[in-house]
């Protein structure tokens, strides 16, 4: 069926964007899915026309530790077995910086971009050590590849000053991804920041962003990422043999200098 179908994935904020475009990419690979988003409607939509026996849905918050354990229940329930592939996606932009962005939004911001990533990540990771087989006692790991795939950005590496509040937060998540890489690598599970550039979705207009200048920028740079090229990348990076770990890549459109 494909590369990845002995895989069970998590993946949150499936229902645009990024996150469903790597739906869909892991789908059409085998992998068997538990999707999640806010909006679930669009995740009922989406399981349908995936055919919906490789597809779990979870709707809800993703920042909520509820909807974190449920995600990974549903793996569990619904198919006999953890998820082995999480997809750590779930989160919102804000514009503007420090000075200028709406104080209003920074809670919510900071609690899906980072609380919410950081839950995912705790919880998979501790179900993956607990369950998973120990390098310790044998080759077997090399049969059974572990992944935890961080969605980033290229902002938090390079600070943009009109985001700069958003970038913050991603600046903090990749920090915990490679942090949580050195923890993880002794115990053969594999932590990997895919870090994007500008891609082309419904983000930038729920983020705020100004649809005149920075539509201006993306035709200067451009042509700019479609969520599909993001999510090639990470199919790529998870179909990896176990002993293998591409764990931190920059994705950018070609005429992109900046950020």
């Amino acid at each position: 069926m494909g590369e990845l179908s002995g895989r069970i994935a998590v993946v949150s904020g499936a229902s645009a964007g990024i996150g469903l475009a790597i739906a869909r990419e892991l789908h059409v690979r085998g992998a068997r899915l538990v999707i999640n988003a806010r909006r679930g409607d669009r995740l009922e939509s989406l399981a349908e026309s995936m055919g919906g026996d490789r597809v779990a849905v979870v709707p809800g918050d993703a920042s909520s530790q509820t909807t974190v354990e449920a995600m990974l229940d549903a793996a569990r329930e619904r198919f006999e077995r953890e998820a082995d592939l999480i997809i750590v996606n779930a989160g919102r932009g804000l514009a503007g910086s420090v000075t200028s962005s709406d104080v209003a939004h920074w809670d919510e911001m900071i609690r899906t971009n980072l609380v919410g990533a950081a839950l995912l990540m705790r919880r998979a990771a501790a179900r993956m050590r607990e369950r998973g087989p120990d390098p310790e006692e044998g080759d077997s790991w090399l049969r059974s590849p572990r992944d935890i795939v961080v969605i980033g950005s290229n902002v938090g590496r390079h600070i943009s000053p009109f985001s700069s509040m958003y970038g913050s937060t991603k600046f903090a998540v990749n920090s915990l991804a490679e942090a949580l890489r050195r923890e993880l690598a002794p115990h053969a599970i594999r932590v990997t920041l895919i870090a994007p550039g500008v891609v082309r979705s419904e983000f930038q207009e729920i983020a705020g962003y100004d649809p005149v200048g920075f539509g201006g920028f993306m035709e200067r740079i451009g042509p700019v990422l479609d969520p599909e090229d993001v999510a090639g990348l990470v199919a790529f990076v998870v179909s990896r043999p176990a002993h293998v770990h591409v764990n931190d890549v920059v994705i950018r459109p070609t005429r992109q200098e900046y950020p």
